[in-house]
């Protein structure tokens, strides 16, 4: 599966490359000079997208435009699957990898007003790998984004659940629902009712369970939208780091900080920032310093070289990336 996936991407680049210098042809009689460079990473490998001035930008802003769109629908169309609730189970995925959004708002999932009632992260020792709304049985549940139906059916603790599918690639998960409303592949847009909320499956209570997964891998939702009465995307483009795409990292009872990557750049910074050196004091130990920081304690372990049983010392200090 890697190889189709490789050549996929060595063809989308192919013809990135064709395109730009197309592109370059046209423009070239003005004497087009990029300006500067655009970094973006393709299913991991990173491309450095020329930017011009305004005056000779539009040709080439429409060659763009027509890649990101080739772009978008091989990953719309990738592993088309209907019976499988992660038709990605074999794949990994690499980080950062990069989100981009045609739209600025998206539909509330609910009609009643969006209460989180536990969020994404580690709860009760257990990855809770999406957010749950409040709601009421019988409440109807809509799509927040336009897309297509890829899943339905009944699927474990999720109970009867819905994926639809976007047209950057992402899906979202509805679960715990008590009527399903919507067909396999039924085209969809934001705000249509695609079910009515319950309490099947592994549910305490009436809410819906709501995942964003890439490629299969759940990311936080709060990360990508923002769940007040605004109803905004957070960004157009938006790289996504292992942070946010790695449950262990946030609680479910305690909203995360959030920090928005809309370049490569923002994430080095940031990482260059978040190194910082923690002096050990009384009653400290290593759960209780990764809680603290939202670290795991095997990254502070092979960050200081220190085994998982190693008793701290008052006074000594621990590098925190």
């Amino acid at each position: 599966m890697s190889l189709i996936k490789n050549r996929l991407v060595l063809s989308f680049l192919t013809l990135l490359s064709f395109s730009l210098i197309s592109a370059q042809e046209i423009t070239e009689t003005k004497e087009a000079v990029p300006i500067d460079h655009k970094k973006l990473i393709l299913q991991g490998n990173i491309v450095y997208l020329p930017i011009y001035p305004n005056n000779v930008i539009s040709s080439k802003r429409r060659v763009l435009s027509d890649l990101i769109d080739i772009k978008n629908k091989e990953e719309f169309n990738a592993k088309w699957n209907n019976q499988k609730f992660n038709p990605y189970w074999d794949e990994s995925l690499s980080f950062p990898f990069q989100l981009t959004f045609h739209d600025k708002n998206f539909s509330s999932p609910v009609s009643r007003k969006m209460v989180v009632t536990s969020r994404y992260g580690w709860r009760r020792g257990r990855p809770h790998r999406g957010i749950d709304i409040d709601l009421q049985t019988g409440d109807s549940v809509r799509s927040i984004l336009d897309g297509k139906v890829r899943y339905v059916g009944y699927h474990g603790g999720h109970g009867k659940t819905i994926v639809v599918r976007h047209y950057n690639g992402l899906e979202t998960v509805y679960a715990h629902l008590s009527k399903i409303l919507v067909k396999k592949n039924d085209e969809i847009k934001k705000g249509n009712v695609i079910g009515k909320g319950g309490v099947t499956g592994n549910a305490r209570g009436s809410h819906l369970h709501l995942e964003v997964r890439y490629h299969g891998k759940s990311i936080n939702p709060e990360y990508l939208f923002e769940f007040t009465k605004d109803t905004k995307i957070r960004s157009d483009v938006l790289y996504v780091t292992k942070k946010w795409a790695t449950p262990r990292f946030h609680r479910s009872t305690k909203k995360s900080k959030i920090i928005i990557h809309k370049s490569i750049d923002d994430i080095t910074l940031l990482e260059e920032q978040k190194k910082k050196i923690y002096t050990v004091k009384k009653g400290d130990t290593l759960h209780r310093i990764a809680n603290k920081y939202g670290l795991a304690v095997a990254e502070i372990c092979k960050t200081n070289s220190i085994r998982y049983n190693t008793v701290l010392k008052i006074g000594q200090q621990i590098i925190i990336n």
